[in-house]
């Protein structure tokens, strides 16, 4: 089934990829006013996560892009749209690197530390809170993304478990829907600000940690050698 479902993405992604060539071809002024859309995307992701979705205004993102405001507004209607195309925009590209992550993973510890180490490098620059800005400021686009996250993360972490399970790292008498679920709500919570301040934690520290305590609540003895493994090279750095 994984194998159908990694097939089916892959064939996707490759018809989307040649219908924008076409559209490119067929439709030159159609490509440029998506191309101007991705640009306002990206760079609006990067003002955000640096400086916060709260801060940043429409102004500011014109002027770092060198355009006019009205430009802006041709894309999106208000501020609102935009903030909720970034937020969906990053939480799409972040689901690419995982699948592709949980295709190349040994066993599933090495998965979730793969996983861990590729969100703290997307996310490098994230230096405003943004999650917590996010449900403090766009309650509504908050809410979506929460959803989203939890489809992607419940099916995932599902899998990886029943993978642990079947090669003997994990026990088996987990519960495989009921772990998956406390894992969504520990990652998302160890974000929130006003429980664990930034200036007590860094996000490093925080997934280092929660991974760990997670781990060790459903390994096996084999599971546990190589989760040491990982925590003496986290140690040694």
């Amino acid at each position: 089934m994984k194998v159908l479902k990694q097939i089916l993405y892959s064939n996707v992604k490759k018809l989307l990829k040649l219908w924008k060539l076409f559209l490119f071809l067929k439709f030159p002024s159609l490509s440029l006013h998506l191309i101007m859309r991705e640009q306002i995307i990206i760079k609006s992701t990067e003002l955000f996560l640096t400086l916060g979705f709260k801060s940043v205004t429409m102004d500011d993102i014109a002027s770092e892009m060198a355009i006019s405001k009205k430009t802006i507004y041709v894309h999106f209607k208000n501020k609102i749209k935009l903030v909720e195309a970034v937020t969906l925009n990053l939480f799409e590209n972040i689901c690419d690197g995982i699948d592709g992550i949980c295709e190349a993973s040994a066993n599933p510890i090495e998965e979730l530390y793969d996983i861990k180490m590729f969100v703290m490098n997307h996310l490098k620059n994230e230096k405003a809170s943004p999650q917590y800005q996010l449900k403090k400021y766009y309650p509504q686009v908050y809410s979506i993304l929460r959803m989203r996250q939890f489809d992607k993360m419940h099916d995932s972490v599902k899998e990886s478990l029943q993978k642990g399970i079947d090669t003997l790292l994990f026990r088996s008498n987990i519960d495989v829907d009921f772990i998956s679920r406390m894992y969504f709500n520990g990652m998302t919570g160890i974000k929130d600000e006003s429980i664990f301040p930034q200036s007590k934690f860094n996000m490093n520290y925080l997934m280092e940690s929660y991974l760990e305590y997670h781990l060790r609540a459903i390994v096996t003895d084999n599971g546990l050698q190589i989760l040491n493994q990982f925590i003496n090279k986290s140690n040694q750095k």
